[in-house]
This record gives structure tokens, C-alpha cells and sequence, in this order.
């Protein structure tokens, strides 16, 4: 065995912090939810220490790989943007979710799971062969899972979780099954082992197909999106953040690790991708328009912008170009602050309106009706998230569109500049359901159920607030975040051999 490495103690110590969050809120009896709570709080702060020192070894020394017994972590700079998104998101959510739950029986299971669920993501990312890959695979879904059922007494509630779980372990049975296919064909489940034994072959491209499939359910590709606009707007508003930020893209992170291995067998991935990424923008603003409860809205557009990402990749692929991939995964930090800063601002105002009163009906747009007059911070919030998703300047989601769109007409292919204008034209679009929802909000007169709302709970203000200036300041500054972009677009293209 060897000594554990940084990269392993920040997957670690939020595994063994979890059953001990779940110990003081069960043994705590007056206050154990408040101590849970901080526990989970404390646990993730501690875990950026070796997030940072795992960050600054991976630029000193290049990739970082750990081995114990069958099991090999592998940290590259793709890892790390998966591990800085799940725990900067998984931050923000844990201290956010504290007034949020505070009615809510169980709250020592919601921490717990919130942390396994964090940790995983992070294993998921640093997977260096299938069958690890797979098990962390397992592990988002079972923890994420009974986050989404959390409100089980619910029949809603209930139903999102039963259909969130029959699609998982079906997208889980298909991705085993071309596991055990690679596995035949080649001798090996190791990622480096498979891309240099795996040659054009039938039964390795039936592989890379029930990969699509399979990782494809989790990440929301259509038409295997069918469980998440039930999951995300049924589930508490902080793991809805997590599902749309974090938890759809661990699924494309993960599609993406098993294809890689497969780089040799087809030609055709980037194309393949590029197809799934129009079908997504097309599906999900369309859905999106006809919405009238904020969740759900928010969920279908979660479709559209996995298009951007896919579009990105495929052209990275495609073209064996980086500026693709790194426009991509640009895309995917920003909609994962954007995505999770929208739903933040929308639980906030579901709470205020709706929970702190014990019920549990759905946030309409409607309802929204001036409730920048009584909660300005959290309606400028909201606003912000939105018209960033949109695509307006000077915000984040601008700038990754932008970076994504250049790297498609760099190829000079007419079909890929087509499939921009496509994407332009959808981003367009999507302003036709976000722009009501700033309009609406900012009504001079308040609703009757704003008016009778409750007081804004200072925590929830606080990682909303921090959300909103990152989305701005990466707008204004996008070169913010490219220590960690351009390192990672160049690992996912070393991912296939490229």
C-alpha cells in the first residue's frame, strides 16, 4: 500500500467525515440537526486544504496516481476540474442548506449523503479504470438518489425518486454490461490499457454505444433526459443545485473517461457527440419554454446547456483541436456556478414563500410577481444567473458560448459553422423563458403571496451572493479560470490519444 497522496486525502476525509456527521446529528438530541449541519460545513472546508495542495502537485509534478491493491486513482487536470466544481458547488450548498432544512425531520441523513455524494464525484473523476469508474458511478447514483426521495412522504417526491432510480439502474445494468464487453475484447479495464490494445472492432464499438447510453441517462442526454426535470424540481432546492451543476456532468466526465479508452475504435465520437449536442439545445429550450413552475424550467434548460458542453467536445474531438474541449469545460464550470446560483436564488424565494409555512407546492413564475420589492439580493441573484445562462455580455455564460462558437468556426467546416449558427440561434432562444422570469420579478407590485413572505435567512443570502460576483467577475475577467480549463481541454484530448 502506498502512502496516501493529497489528491486521495481530499476524496477521503469527506468518506470518513460522513458517518460522523450522521453519529452527532443522531446523538446530539437538542440540537443535532445545527450540528450536523456545521459538521458537514467544517468537513468540506477542511477537505480544500488538500484540494489546494493536490492542485499545486499536479502543476509542480503532472498527473498523480495512487494504487491500493485492484484500485488505481489517477489525478489529471481534468480530475481536478470535476473535484473544484463538486466541492466548490458542495460548499456553497452545505452552508446554504442550513435554514433551508431547518423544518425537515432526517436532517442528519441529508448532510451525510450530501458529503458521500461530493466525495464520489471527486472519486469519479480521478477513476483510472472501468470498473472503479463504474463503482463510483454507483455510489453518485445511490447518494443522489435519496437526496432526490428525500421528501419521501410526498407522492411527488416519491415518483421523481422511483423513476430517478429505475433510469439510473438501467443506464448502470448497460454500462456494466459494456464493461464486461471491453473486458473480453481486450484483457483489461485499465483506461491507458484499452486505448492501446482496443482496434476497430464490432463488439468494442457495441461498448462505446452502451456507454452512451448508459452514462448518457445520468447526464441528461436525450432522449434518456426523462427523469430529471421530476428529480430536479422535486428534490430540495440544494441538491437541485447539485444534480443540474455538478451531478449531470459527472456523468459526462464519466462518458467520456470510457470513450476515451475507445478513441482507436471509431472515428466518429466527436461527430456522435456533436449530434447528441444539438438534439439537447433544440429538446430542452423547447421544453423549457412551456413551463410555468420555476423548477422545472430551470431543469429542461439544464438539456440545452449540456448541448453547449457536448458541442464543444465534439469539436474538440472532431478536429483534435484543444480550444473545443477547453470552451466546453469552460462551459461546464460556468453553468455549474450559473445552474446552482439560479437554483439557490429559487429555493431561497420557494422557501420564504412557500416552505417557511410548511407547505410544499411548487414555485410558479407567477409567484415571482415583484419579489425583487421585498428581496432585492436574491432577486438580483436570480436575474444574474438567468441572463447568464441566456448568454448576455458581460456575464459568464457569454463568454464559454463565445469560446465554444470561435473553436467551431476555427474548423472550417461548413456543417460545424452551421451547427454554430444552430447553437447561437438557441441561445437566443432560451431568452424567450429567461427573460419572464426577470421581468416578472421585477414587477412594481408585489404579488399577495410575496407580500405575506418570510424574512431571508442570512445563510441562504450568503452563498448566492458569492455565486453572483463569480459569475460576473469571470464575464468580466474569463482568464479567471483558465489555469484550470486550458490544462484540462489538453487532458481530455491526451484521454483519447490525441
Amino acid at each position: 500500500m502506498e502512502d496516501m497522496t493529497a489528491f486521495t486525502w481530499m476524496i477521503t476525509l469527506p468518506l470518513l467525515a460522513s458517518p460522523l456527521i450522521y453519529l452527532l446529528g443522531r446523538l446530539v438530541k437538542q440540537d443535532g440537526p445545527i450540528v450536523s449541519h456545521w459538521a458537514a460545513v467544517i468537513a468540506l472546508a477542511i477537505t480544500w486544504v488538500p484540494f489546494v495542495i493536490a492542485a499545486k502537485e499536479l502543476n509542480d509534478s503532472g498527473p498523480q496516481t495512487y494504487e491500493l491493491g485492484m484500485i488505481t486513482l489517477r489525478l489529471d487536470d481534468f480530475g481536478l476540474l470535476m473535484a473544484a466544481l463538486s466541492l466548490g458547488l458542495g460548499t456553497l450548498v452545505a452552508l446554504y442548506s442550513g435554514p433551508y432544512m431547518s423544518a425537515e425531520s432526517g436532517q442528519e441523513k441529508y448532510y451525510t449523503l450530501l458529503v458521500i455524494m461530493i466525495a464520489v464525484m471527486m472519486g469519479l473523476g480521478c477513476a483510472n479504470d472501468l470498473f472503479n469508474l463504474w463503482v463510483w458511478f454507483e455510489g453518485m447514483a445511490i447518494s443522489s438518489f435519496l437526496l432526490v426521495a428525500f421528501y419521501h412522504e410526498q407522492k411527488p417526491s416519491l415518483e421523481a425518486g422511483v423513476k430517478y432510480l429505475v433510469q439510473s439502474a438501467v443506464g448502470s445494468a448497460l454500462v456494466l454490461l459494456g464493461i464486461s464487453l471491453v473486458l473480453g475484447q481486450t484483457g483489461t479495464l485499465v483506461l491507458d490499457d484499452i486505448r492501446a490494445a482496443a482496434a476497430d472492432s464490432d463488439i468494442l464499438l457495441a461498448a462505446g454505444a452502451l456507454f452512451i447510453i448508459g452514462f448518457g441517462v445520468k447526464a441528461a442526454l436525450v432522449p434518456m433526459h426523462t427523469w430529471l426535470p421530476d428529480a430536479h424540481s422535486q428534490a430540495p432546492s440544494g441538491i437541485s443545485a447539485m444534480l443540474s451543476g455538478v451531478v449531470i456532468e459527472a456523468g459526462l466526465v464519466a462518458m467520456l473517461r470510457a470513450l476515451g479508452s475507445l478513441a482507436g475504435v471509431s472515428d466518429s465520437w466527436g461527430e456522435l457527440l456533436m449530434a447528441f449536442g444539438a438534439l439537447n439545445m433544440l429538446a430542452g429550450n423547447l421544453m423549457a419554454l412551456r413551463q410555468t413552475q420555476v423548477k422545472r424550467l430551470l431543469a429542461y434548460s439544464s438539456l440545452s446547456h449540456m448541448g453547449y458542453m457536448l458541442l464543444g467536445l465534439g469539436v474538440a474531438i472532431y478536429a483534435k483541436e484543444s480550444a473545443g474541449a477547453e470552451g466546453g469545460l469552460f462551459h461546464m464550470l460556468n453553468h455549474g456556478m450559473m445552474k446552482g446560483l439560479a437554483f439557490l436564488a429559487a429555493g431561497a424565494l420557494l422557501y420564504t414563500l412557500h416552505v417557511a409555512a410548511g407547505d410544499h407546492s411548487p414555485l410558479t413564475i407567477s409567484d415571482l410577481s415583484g419579489a425583487a420589492q421585498r428581496y432585492p439580493l436574491t432577486a438580483l441573484g436570480l436575474s444574474i444567473a438567468v441572463l447568464g445562462l441566456g448568454g448576455l455580455p458581460p456575464l459568464a455564460g457569454f463568454m464559454s458560448k463565445w469560446q465554444i462558437f470561435v473553436a467551431g468556426f476555427d474548423t472550417r467546416e461548413t456543417w460545424i459553422e452551421a451547427l454554430v449558427v444552430f447553437a447561437a440561434l438557441n441561445s437566443v432562444l432560451s431568452l424567450g423563458y429567461y427573460a419572464p422570469l426577470v421581468n416578472r420579478v421585477y414587477r412594481l407590485e408585489p404579488s399577495e403571496i410575496v407580500r405575506q413572505g418570510k424574512p431571508m435567512p442570512v445563510l441562504m443570502t450568503v452563498p448566492t451572493a458569492v455565486l453572483a460576483l463569480a459569475i460576473v467577475a469571470v464575464g468580466i475577467w474569463p482568464d479567471l479560470l483558465r489555469w484550470i480549463t486550458e490544462p484540462a481541454g489538453k487532458a481530455l484530448l491526451a484521454a483519447f490519444g490525441l
